[in-house]
């Protein structure tokens, strides 16, 4: 089974939502195969749907100031941070064409970093049992937050490769109290070279999705 990626690059959150709807809508059609959209936002925040406004702990003025946008989405989760650095995925695939229901599927996501970073660097990560995501102590580097229409899922994942850390100070991630957030360049101590991150995390998400190969559509802005 092929895998269509989207490489968008840098490009602001609203643009790659639009996107995101165009394609599912093409996708629950059946007009398209499955798709992976990646792409680096501008600083963002964005609340999912069970959201608490609170959890942005800083005013919008505050925000706008410091260039961050502030967005309210349909995903699940409550609050995260998108920036330069990370490196976010939305999947477009039908979960019923995989027969895949939506706890596997997550697994799977979650299996792609946890693979990745301990073949790859000799991380040691893993899941929480109460929160979605993957975890190195009690530290987040994978995000995960997804929703699903007519079985097929959009929004998605954002790994924390070169990630401005200090802006999660704005907010209180995922509405998680007790726990913390890193990324690749804090765990290595090194700035990690991002394109080559995008290509391993495709490569992993393939594998661990049972995708046999993918192409590469690099989408200009």
């Amino acid at each position: 089974m092929n895998l269509k990626v989207l490489f968008l690059g840098k490009c602001q959150y609203e643009k790659a939502l639009t996107l995101q709807c165009d394609i599912l809508r093409k996708r629950q059609e059946g007009e398209i195969g499955d798709v992976l959209i990646m792409v680096e936002h501008p600083p963002v925040i964005t609340l999912g749907r069970h959201a608490e406004q609170s959890n942005v702990i800083v005013s919008e003025e505050f925000l706008n100031n410091q260039g961050i946008s502030l967005y309210k989405t349909n995903r699940g989760g409550d609050v995260t941070y998108h920036g330069y650095g990370q490196a976010v995925g939305y999947p477009i695939i039908n979960l019923r064409d995989r027969k895949m229901g939506i706890k596997k599927f997550v697994t799977g996501i979650e299996d792609t970093f946890i693979d990745l970073l301990k073949n790859e660097f000799n991380i040691e990560a893993q899941r929480d049992g109460k929160h979605t995501g993957v975890w190195v102590g009690d530290e987040k580097i994978v995000a995960i937050g997804l929703a699903v229409k007519q079985r097929v899922t959009m929004h998605g994942f954002a790994f924390n490769i070169n990630t401005n850390l200090d802006h999660f100070k704005l907010i209180v991630p995922c509405g998680i109290v007790d726990k913390g957030v890193t990324s690749l360049k804090k765990i290595t101590g090194n700035v990690v070279d991002f394109d080559s991150m995008n290509k391993l995390t495709i490569d992993y998400f393939c594998k661990n999705l049972g995708y046999d190969n993918y192409d590469v559509t690099v989408v200009e802005q």
